[in-house]
């Protein structure tokens, strides 16, 4: 049995429990484990087995519970499921760690769907994973070709899928694909499709469009792919990221932003407003954005809501200030402003900047 573990400051190596048996009872284990930095408030375990050649085929869990032998901070779940959770399937399982007054994140499906030309042919003899990162840390690696779901063949192109089942990742950003052959080959591959699968959008885009060649005499191929772009579901935004696509050179230059915007808790924050944003940076300053479409909510800017926008614009550098107002119309247009919460696409650093405050027009 291996651990990962994944706090607010970072992640721990892969840590297996072979040697750390502290106590031993009937159906249960102890283990003391001494992480070697301090990865802050633990938010996620990823709990898996290192190989599946040792004489134990199969492992059934059943409970977790972990203290924190400092603060006594305990979390406890009830997990029952058994690993592999398939004949030669996924070796991994994650758990969202809920501690006293913090809020868990939720477990979501994700859908990989891989477009290729010739890895259907290839499969039996070809190894496959993926590593999916993002704001809320990475899946580990995951096989890609044990179990293919929903397979699509036609005379040039194929696709399949793959079901991921992972502790959320918020805003995804790149996969690491890696890749190795029991004898020398090359795979077309043209891209990824990642999406949550209870939801239709957003659609994650990660282009490859290259031919790899594998030796079977050479070590497994690590291939970084970053986010190409999101597809949205607004038939506008697809045929501007589309079109962004194309043309490369404007794409290079241009650079998506996430914007989280916080409305407070309290009698009278939100705003029926037509709210504005700009955005400054040691490059260069945005144009103005209206803030009027929130990914999560038809009615933004409520009171104790969070609000998620998406913009384009060219790279501004490292931001250093924003300005956000409204233009005081419509029935209640008072608003209290907690914070704006904002991710760059291209470098994954993340801004806050707090308010606490009315904002006026």
């Amino acid at each position: 049995l291996v651990m990962v573990f994944y706090g607010s400051n970072g992640k721990s190596n892969p840590v297996s429990m072979e040697n750390k048996v502290e106590h031993q009872a009937k159906n249960q284990i102890t283990y003391d484990i001494h992480l070697p930095s301090d990865l802050g408030t633990l938010y996620k375990v990823r709990l898996g087995l290192q190989s599946l050649e040792n004489s134990i085929s199969q492992l059934s869990l059943c409970h977790i519970r972990m203290q924190n032998t400092s603060t006594l901070d305990t979390f406890s779940l009830t997990i029952n499921k058994t690993l592999p959770l398939s004949l030669n399937g996924d070796r991994w399982i994650e758990i969202p760690v809920e501690w006293p007054l913090k809020e868990a994140l939720s477990v979501v499906t994700y859908h990989l769907r891989v477009f290729s030309r010739n890895i259907l042919s290839e499969r039996n003899l070809v190894h496959m994973s993926a590593c999916i990162y993002g704001t809320h840390g990475d899946t580990g690696d995951r096989s890609l070709l044990w179990s293919l779901q929903n397979v699509q063949q036609g005379q040039e192109n194929e696709s399949f899928l793959v079901i991921v089942d992972a502790v959320e990742l918020g805003e995804l950003d790149k996969v690491v694909l890696l890749i190795s052959s029991k004898t020398d080959c090359k795979l077309d591959i043209k891209k990824l499709h990642l999406k949550e699968a209870v939801k239709e959008h957003p659609v994650y885009v990660f282009e490859v469009n290259k031919a790899l060649s594998l030796d079977a005499n050479k070590p497994e191929i690590q291939k970084e792919i970053p986010l190409s772009f999101v597809i949205q579901g607004d038939k506008e935004k697809n045929d501007i990221d589309n079109n962004l696509h194309k043309d490369g050179s404007q794409a290079r230059n241009l650079t998506e932003y996430t914007i989280n915007v916080y409305t407070g808790d309290k009698r009278g924050a939100g705003t029926d407003a037509n709210v504005h944003i700009i955005l400054f940076g040691n490059e260069d300053k945005s144009e103005v954005f209206q803030l009027s479409q929130s990914l999560e909510h038809q009615n933004p800017f409520e009171r104790g809501k969070v609000d998620t926008f998406k913009i384009k614009t060219k790279k501004l550098g490292r931001l250093h200030s924003i300005e956000i107002g409204h233009d005081g119309k419509g029935f209640a247009s008072g608003w209290f402003l907690e914070k704006v919460e904002i991710t760059d696409a291209s470098s994954n650093s993340v801004y806050c900047f707090n308010c606490n405050r009315s904002v006026n027009q």
